[in-house]
């Protein structure tokens, strides 16, 4: 069985894909259960032993899910060589696989039974300077990696808080999971759909009062919200311009964050995009495409340094994504 790639190298593909809020969550909250209480009986290996399987019924019967791994996985190749090889169907498999495996590194990193000895952090030293003075601050993250790790270590640090958006009806099922585990968290998961003027003011107010305020970068809004196409991988992608109105708005930092794998373990890394977000009005076009192409550069440095942890499972290049109809895929 083999994969070609797609469109000769993974060139673009113009035209109407599905947009990523439209693909629903596929989370078998029992079969989570199950795979995560056989982990702590018999360990990891047999973990992978029985997900196998389930990863490679998914993969069978999920062609977008496929698609879009493959034609990631092309252009990570043709732009940066990390892949070793033109990507087919079992480096697809083993992209699926390794967000299966991830899975059970955010249940275990909530339920403080990870290593957490074994996470590395580089740059986190901007972030620990503006806890010290007392202020918040705006981190953009990715759906890549265990960001969990994030979520426990900033329960760990003292003078941290942490409130995450997720959008609405996204990985429910998988949050309430972890909720369970990790009831007296002290992050906030802060469910919304669109960021209304009441919703900003909220979380301005909270970035005064010295909190973070954690927003995914690497997701075109739903809805017909503002985005700009940048680089990335080698073609146009759109990027939200949420986060970067969002920091003008409370003239705060704006940090990026972003999680692999490395070694044994995973690696925290940490940016500050900007100290002070400003948006001319003469050339606030300019500017937001600016901070978003600085952004997709930073993030793209690290995708190609671990790109099996890249969990975007859509037409991420997508030049018009169509908002109607549900089909499962994998939520990070």
């Amino acid at each position: 069985m083999t994969a070609a790639t797609p469109n000769s190298g993974a060139a673009p593909r113009a035209g109407r894909s599905r947009h990523w809020s439209t693909i629903g969550e596929v989370t078998c909250v029992w079969g989570v259960w199950c795979l995560y209480f056989l982990y702590r009986i018999f360990g990891r290996t047999l973990f992978r032993i029985v997900v196998y399987p389930v990863v490679t019924y998914y993969w069978a019967t999920h062609p977008l899910a496929r698609r879009s791994s493959l034609d990631f996985l092309a252009r990570v190749q043709q732009t940066a060589g990390t892949i070793g090889t033109t990507p087919g169907w079992r480096h697809t498999l083993r992209h699926l696989f390794s967000f299966a495996d991830t899975l059970l590194d955010k249940l275990l990193a909530i339920g403080g039974r990870y290593r957490f000895g074994n996470v590395v952090r580089e740059g986190n030293e901007v972030l620990l300077e503006q806890i010290a003075r007392g202020q918040g601050g705006i981190i953009m993250t990715a759906h890549m990696g265990c960001l969990e790790l994030c979520r426990v270590l900033a329960n760990q640090r003292h003078g941290m808080r942490l409130t995450v958006l997720v959008h609405t009806h996204h990985a429910e099922r998988f949050n309430r999971i972890l909720s369970r585990i990790d009831p007296k968290s002290g992050v906030q998961l802060y469910q919304v759909d669109d960021i209304s003027p009441a919703t900003a003011l909220e979380l301005t107010a909270k970035v005064q009062a010295g909190e973070f305020v954690a927003i995914a970068g690497d997701r075109a809004p739903a809805h017909g919200g503002r985005a700009v196409r940048v680089p990335f991988m080698g073609a146009p992608a759109r990027f939200p311009v949420g986060p970067y109105v969002l920091a003008a708005l409370m003239r705060c930092p704006l940090y990026a964050m972003g999680c692999v794998r490395q070694a044994d373990g995973h690696l925290l890394r940490f940016t500050e995009l900007s100290h002070a977000v400003v948006l001319p009005r003469a050339n606030r076009e300019a500017a937001l495409t600016a901070l978003a192409t600085s952004y997709a550069a930073w993030l793209q440095a690290l995708v190609a340094q671990s790109p099996y942890d890249w969990f975007n499972f859509y037409d991420f290049w997508a030049d018009d994504p169509v908002q109607t109809g549900r089909q499962g895929a994998p939520q990070a």
